[in-house]
């Protein structure tokens, strides 16, 4: 596996950033056109079809979103952790959870003084990634 930093570290998954969103765009497209064309006696079945893809849509969307707020949770559990052995205190309070998303791609040595910069300038996500010298990878990210 390619030595993860800032400009790899995103991951799309083709499968669903790509072929997912194809099918499920040609799908509400389609049934638009349907719903558009079809006679009186289709109209209740054309505008099923046209909610089952706003359905599919929905559903892409929060199937994604979900996991993402769970793996938040624990990445911001983890740096807290992190923090509070290399401190003794907890995360400060002012640090957003992409902040600290953000910060848990430093390294130890580097983790610190982050935070403090973080803190003092309210660095955005990208800003703190692109200040990381030591990279610390987190391949189990989806």
């Amino acid at each position: 596996m390619k030595e993860q930093n800032f400009k790899n570290h995103g991951k799309l998954v083709k499968g669903f950033h790509g072929l997912l969103f194809l099918a499920m765009l040609a799908l509400l497209i389609g049934s638009i056109i349907n719903l558009i064309r079809t006679s009186s006696d289709n109209l209740y079945l054309a505008s099923l079809v046209v909610l089952i893809a706003v359905i599919f849509l929905i559903m892409a969307w929060y199937v994604r979103s979900f996991p993402l707020k769970a793996q938040d949770r624990a990445i911001k559990a983890e740096e807290n952790l992190r923090y509070y052995v290399l401190t003794g205190k907890l995360f400060p309070k002012e640090l957003t959870v992409s902040q600290i998303i953000a910060l848990r791609f430093a390294s130890d040595a580097e983790f610190l003084p982050l935070v403090e910069k973080t803190l003092k300038e309210n660095l955005t996500n990208k800003e703190i990634k692109k200040l990381i010298k030591n990279w610390r990878a987190d391949n189990y990210r989806v």
